[in-house]
């Protein structure tokens, strides 16, 4: 990666829904804008919502950031979406094709705000790093192309499809709004918006064919999370000796987790002593989750551990043996990454962004089948390491260094920076770390 000096460089980033204070792709994007300005003098554009917190962490509004008010179109969206979502439950597909109807309106601002500046050459790049969609068009593509500013899109993921066989948890995720996905290439700007992007980052394989073939030469593969070592120490990590294999899930308990297979893949062990599992999140499935427990004679506290402070979870994990992450439909996958960094093995699905997280010799990839499969692959991995607990060092050993190489912030302000110098015709060549992100080279022969 280029050691040269870019503080000299002049980046837009917008970033509509960044802050410091919330999780998901909120976080993704307020970590992804701050590596990049610590690297360069960026500006961030966001939206009104997220001022005060931007303020509190120490930016100054109008020399650091801008803040954007759309609020009145954003908030109808929210509650048109809370009146069509049945239940206690949010359609997020149903409020994210809303958002796209909505977006714009942000974007329209953003140029008005910035236009005189962006015309006078103020800017080097716009880089929009949230929505992280591809399926959110862009108003600014075609006027950042006229005022002869590159423009690059991502990383960008989704396109996630519905495995066969778990028709019931889409059902159960409320994803009506994902029935339309797939006209979301008619919507006014779509075309338009790749076809002036200067590069635009493909953060997972599925996001990959999702974006135009014809756009395909400007794709680079970046995937949109990474972790902070002051948060997540890259410290070698011991396997104890003794005791139960301490297994740990983190996430919302949502059907679509796959929680439930864990459980029940567990249980044997947890009733024999030989396994502790600890479920650290909450959501609308704990209370079946709960019964399912106490119908095996297993108190629900002991598994169900509760939410946890994203700042706690480092304590939390560093202790586990194995992360076990049975979504079924997942776009990205921060919990792999920060268990990874930590010297815990994953086990993940074969599908979706987490198993491109984890490269062969940094954890367990196992075949996306039927519940009844998953159940019988997770139970025999876990048998296998209570009986070989060591093994888990060189595993874990191998996870820290591909962590350490590709997915911190700081590698990912440089991998982005190096993007810009690519746009900027500062180097030749396109930037490739492989696909999937630093992967072995023959894996990358069968990679979309």
């Amino acid at each position: 990666m280029c050691q040269k000096s870019t503080q000299s460089l002049r980046p837009l980033l917008i970033v509509e829904g960044a802050n410091p204070n919330l999780t998901s792709a909120s976080l993704v994007g307020w970590s992804c804008a701050r590596s990049i300005a610590a690297k360069t003098s960026a500006h961030l554009v966001t939206h009104w919502r997220n001022r005060d917190a931007f303020i509190e962490s120490g930016l100054v509004e109008g020399e650091d950031f801008t803040a954007i008010d759309t609020r009145r179109i954003q908030d109808l969206s929210w509650r048109v979406t809370k009146t069509l979502s049945r239940g206690d439950a949010f359609s997020w597909g149903l409020y994210a094709a809303l958002s796209n109807l909505v977006y714009p309106f942000f974007e329209r601002a953003v140029w008005h705000t910035f236009k005189s500046r962006l015309n006078s050459g103020e800017f080097d790049v716009v880089h929009r790093i949230l929505p992280l969609s591809p399926t959110t068009p862009s108003w600014l593509a075609p006027r950042l192309k006229h005022a002869g500013v590159p423009f690059i899109l991502g990383p960008l993921n989704g396109g996630v499809p519905w495995p066969n066989g778990f028709h019931h948890l889409r059902k159960a995720e409320k994803d009506f709004g994902g029935i339309l996905r797939p006209l979301h290439r008619l919507q006014p700007g779509h075309r338009s918006t790749y076809a002036h992007a200067s590069a635009i980052l493909a953060g997972s394989r599925s996001a990959f064919k999702s974006i135009p073939k014809r756009c395909h030469d400007k794709c680079i593969f970046l995937p949109e999370n990474a972790i902070e070592p002051l948060r997540f120490p890259l410290t070698v990590r011991s396997q104890r000796a003794a005791g139960p294999l301490r297994v740990v899930f983190i996430g919302r308990l949502v059907a679509l987790k796959g929680v439930d297979m864990l459980i029940e893949a567990a249980i044997p062990m947890i009733l024999s002593g030989a396994l502790k599992l600890e479920v650290m999140g909450d959501g609308p499935e704990r209370k079946s989750l709960a019964e399912k427990l106490e119908s095996h004679g297993i108190p629900a506290n002991s598994v169900l551990i509760g939410w946890i402070e994203h700042k706690d979870l480092s304590r939390q994990l560093k202790s586990a043996d194995l992360l076990a992450f049975p979504s079924i439909r997942e776009f990205g996958g921060g919990a792999v990454l920060e268990a990874m960094a930590l010297g815990v093995t994953p086990v993940v699905l074969n599908h979706g962004g987490p198993a491109e997280l984890v490269p062969p010799g940094c954890g367990h990839v196992l075949p996306l089948a039927s519940s009844s499969q998953i159940v019988s692959s997770m139970r025999q991995l876990f048998e296998y390491y209570v009986d070989r607990p060591g093994e888990l060092n060189i595993m874990g050993t191998a996870a820290q260094a591909h962590v350490r190489r590709y997915f911190t912030w700081e590698a990912r302000s440089e991998q982005i920076v190096e993007s810009y110098r690519w746009v900027l015709n500062q180097q030749d060549e396109k930037p490739n770390w492989g696909r999937p992100l630093g992967w072995p080279a023959p894996s990358q022969s069968c990679v979309a």
